[in-house]
């Protein structure tokens, strides 16, 4: 029998907006407020996908309010109507999670300005795009809010081929640092999750194109065991907890000790010659354009 952390309805009227929310970790963490008794809104680019999302956990939830947005974050207007439309028709928010983001593994030397920006403009501009737009709605009605910022163990390492992602990420990490500071007095708290190798398709197809198992990553981690979806649910959870509003201003890793052990990430790939990057490139092109196109 599953041992239960939090108190059941822990997060009754609370709502809670998920960037990413239609897949992976974003999804995750999403169930685990739904669980708990939050009303959740679900935003991502693809409308399909996040109202399948949550058509899901309406009926896995019976009696929850779940809500699905379609934005792309990286525009700035889209994004403030859709946060007044949060506003105005359901009362607005009380918490956020900077979840969606973008990544794939590529030399530095060879990153089109495009692919840089792909990166760029949803880690870091579409980040503080919905930061800005709901905080300034809960500072203009004196509201508190709470924010949690998905990020990596690169804002302490930095990483090799990813090099977008690791400059976005450790932007958002510092925003989480300075607003904590600038808008605590309003009752705003902004803390953030590093997390190690939790898998999910859409990470594997474009950061570890061409490996066929995960012996490796597990074997190179102090608990000896990758992340699951659970881990990452419950830390949210934990961090958003209305009850915890003192810590601020944090960034937790959440990898069983990996980053202290091993440091940076995609140390491998400097074994590679240009026939491997190649193959890499194809397998992330032959993984991905399902999603893409669907």
């Amino acid at each position: 029998m599953q041992k239960q952390l939090f108190s059941d309805n822990l997060f009754q009227g609370q709502r809670v907006l998920v960037t990413g929310g239609g897949t992976g970790l974003g999804l995750a963490m999403a169930e685990k407020l739904v669980n708990l008794g939050a009303v959740v809104h679900l935003c991502g680019r693809r409308q399909h996908v996040v109202q399948e999302a949550a058509e899901t956990l309406r009926e896995k939830f019976p009696g929850s309010n779940v809500f699905a947005h379609s934005v792309d974050i990286r525009d700035s207007d889209k994004v403030d109507k859709l946060i007044q439309h949060l506003w105005d028709e359901h009362g607005g928010v009380d918490a956020l999670i900077n979840n969606a983001a973008g990544n794939f593994i590529c030399p530095t030397e060879d990153i089109t300005v495009n692919g840089f920006k792909a990166i760029t403009e949803t880690v870091l501009n579409g980040t503080f795009f919905v930061t800005q737009a709901v905080g300034k709605r809960w500072i203009a009605s004196q509201h508190p809010g709470s924010v949690l910022s998905i990020v990596v163990t690169w804002v302490w390492t930095g990483s090799p081929f990813v090099v977008p992602s690791a400059m976005s990420k450790s932007a958002v990490d510092t925003m989480t640092k300075s607003l904590a500071i600038e808008w605590g007095r309003h009752g705003i708290r902004f803390n953030a999750i590093a997390p190690g190798v939790i898998p999910t398709e859409g990470a594997s197809a474009r950061l570890r194109p061409t490996e066929s198992n995960t012996d490796a990553l597990v074997s190179q981690n102090p608990m000896q065991r990758l992340g699951r979806f659970s881990d990452i649910a419950n830390l949210a959870a934990f961090l958003l907890c209305p009850e915890n509003n003192w810590l601020n201003g944090q960034t937790i890793a959440l990898d069983g000790g990996d980053w202290l052990a091993n440091g940076a990430y995609f140390k491998q790939y400097f074994e590679w010659d240009k026939s491997d990057w190649q193959h890499a490139r194809e397998q992330i092109q032959a993984r991905t354009a399902p999603a893409s196109q669907a």
